[in-house]
């Protein structure tokens, strides 16, 4: 029975193939979207690579400052103050991290001038992340309490800086300041991890950054164990009471939290304050996430419910005879749904190729610098599943219409 299903469905392909290429579009179409968002989402929100311990630590990017008997409020990032003297003394974590945002730097090499992206870190930061090594080595805590003038760069800056050249021992100037390249990692993109080149976070020139508990600066806790979490951002939230201002009578209320991956996301993109949400309202983002793929999903499917509609009714006569044969409601339903659900399968395999295409294109393209994702079980999965959606959706409805037609009716090419 099975098999005489799939040569039917084979005829009635060949039989229309106009149709069918019209189906495969749609259905391609969609899926590469859905499959390269859900893709790009996937290496944001759960990477590997050089974020891969992201679900042992909490990062921290903003601290939230009022005033108890003012209307005084400031939202801002971190300075190192804070980092320095609430954070790095946490007890039961692994590490503690601090380090600049990427800013946009000038290199200086003789009439040569490179705009990169520099990030200033300490040796803790090495420790969270897991930088490919590929030549060289990583500054440590020594050259960071010494405020040694050393640089590492990733691949593609060090090509080119210095194309054709050794890279180890090059020296550079930036911001004006003279660097020595002592390492080089491989390219990375993920939001803790970018930049063009890393360089001490006590190479600066001046020490007053020591002293502000506003600035440029970002933090990572590391946990001995994932299970740690939960009471290292309570301690967070506790030690964010005890935080003393330069001056009180402007601020003497502090609001700070850890946040994974997706909930430093969701904090942004939502705008959600700790008073509001302490896990930032991830599951109202991945609510929003879930919503919208299902409405874009929507669309093609009922296009495809119009068109199977069409294509049904022109086999009319088909079904006609096939009950005057007694063949059931049951019996023509699964032929139907069979056929789309080939057919959505089919689209899934060339959607996922073409996914996978679009994805090295993008890679590739520079579009978004040192992009590396791919393709994986998981999202190959995502895939299937989508196309048996698709399958049932478009498949069902008109099937089951079509299959309650009288055979008189139906024989006679009315619906």
């Amino acid at each position: 029975m099975f098999r005489n299903y799939l040569l039917t469905a084979w005829k009635v392909f060949m039989r229309r193939k106009l149709f069918t290429a019209i189906n495969l579009l749609c259905i391609v179409l969609t899926l590469v979207v859905l499959m390269v968002v859900t893709a790009l989402l996937q290496n944001t929100f759960t990477p590997t690579g050089v974020e891969g311990k992201s679900e042992r630590f909490v990062q921290m990017i903003m601290v939230h400052s009022s005033h108890t008997g003012k209307g005084s409020m400031r939202n801002g990032t971190l300075g190192y103050k804070l980092i320095d003297k609430y954070l790095k003394p946490l007890t039961g974590v692994e590490a503690v991290s601090a380090s600049t945002f990427p800013q946009s730097v000038s290199v200086y090499q003789g009439d040569r001038v490179s705009d990169l992206m520099m990030r200033r870190t300490d040796a803790e930061y090495w420790k969270i992340l897991d930088f490919t090594l590929v030549s060289g080595r990583l500054f440590n805590g020594d050259d960071v309490a010494q405020g040694r003038m050393v640089a590492v760069l990733n691949q593609t800056t060090a090509r080119k800086l210095f194309p054709g050249l050794p890279f180890l021992g090059q020296k550079f100037s930036a911001g004006g300041q003279v660097f020595e390249v002592i390492g080089v990692v491989e390219d990375e993109l993920h939001i803790n991890a970018f930049a063009d080149l890393w360089v001490p976070i006590t190479s600066q020139p001046s020490t007053d950054y020591k002293n502000s508990l506003f600035g440029p600066y970002s933090a990572m806790i590391l946990a001995h164990k994932k299970e740690d979490l939960p009471a290292i951002k309570r301690d967070i939230i506790r030690v964010a009471k005890t935080v003393e201002y330069d001056d009180p009578t402007a601020f003497n209320v502090t609001h700070m939290w850890g946040d994974s991956k997706l909930e430093l996301f969701s904090r942004t993109l939502l705008g959600r304050s700790a008073e509001e949400s302490e896990d930032g309202g991830s599951g109202q983002l991945l609510a929003i996430i879930v919503v919208l793929m299902l409405l874009f999903m929507t669309l093609p499917a009922l296009n495809l419910i119009n068109l199977n509609v069409g294509r049904i009714l022109e086999r009319s006569s088909e079904i006609g005879v096939r009950k005057a044969f007694g063949a059931t409601s049951r019996q023509l339903v699964a032929q139907l749904v069979l056929e789309n659900v080939l057919l959505c399968l089919a689209g899934g395999v060339i959607g996922l190729a073409c996914a996978a295409g679009a994805l090295w294109w993008l890679e590739g393209s520079g579009m978004i610098p040192y992009l590396k994702v791919h393709l994986n079980l998981a999202v190959f999965g995502y895939g299937l599943l989508i196309t048996l959606v698709f399958g049932l959706l478009s498949g069902v409805i008109p099937a089951w219409k079509m299959s309650r037609l009288d055979p008189v009716h139906a024989l006679k090419g009315n619906a």
